[in-house]
């Protein structure tokens, strides 16, 4: 019963080889504001009940189907987890099935990160992810909070690695051949 209410971030981990989380990110609260706002809505028409008289049941049929949208909606993005660990990226999300997308460090190439104006006001953005693949599950992570840190957090995860400066060591390699 715990899986439908919280996603089981640490059954993904591979303790064994030493991965620990570094940052787990949930969707910022800009991504569930019209939907806390459709299950807002089922309060004026539960009391809109009370004029309805005979036709009740439409007001109470409508606000239950707001209320539990809205609810669903809303915990269906709760559920949907960015993770950085200290070897790769990953995306846990999904209520009944899950689903898993993860892309080690190695294998990021660029990572470009969005923030429209309301991203700027809210404090969110998105971003982006470019490997080598062609098809990759894990390309766009949307409604990040605090964008700007947590990019850093993957720059300095990757610097760590010393992914960075290897890569660039092969490329200078490479030149001298």
């Amino acid at each position: 019963m715990g899986r439908l209410l919280e996603p089981q971030i640490e059954a993904h981990l591979l303790e064994i080889e030493g991965e620990r989380v570094i940052d787990e990110v949930r969707k910022h609260w800009a991504a569930t504001f019209w939907w806390y706002c459709l299950a807002g809505l089922s309060l004026p028409l539960f009391v809109s009940m009370v004029w309805a008289r005979g036709l009740f049941w439409i007001p109470l049929a409508l606000g239950l189907a707001a209320l539990s949208v809205g609810l669903w909606k809303i915990h269906v993005a709760y559920m949907d987890r960015f993770v950085i660990t200290n070897m790769r990226v990953f995306r846990v999300n999904g209520v009944f099935n899950t689903n898993l997308a993860t892309m080690p460090m190695s294998r990021i190439l660029d990572i470009s990160m969005k923030q429209p104006f309301l991203g700027q006001l809210c404090g969110y953005g998105h971003f982006v992810f470019e490997t080598a693949a062609q098809d990759q599950g894990l390309r766009d992570i949307t409604f990040v909070g605090d964008p700007q840190r947590r990019d850093l957090i993957i720059q300095r995860v990757i610097a760590r690695a010393g992914l960075r400066t290897k890569m660039q060591m092969d490329d200078e390699d490479s030149d001298g051949s």
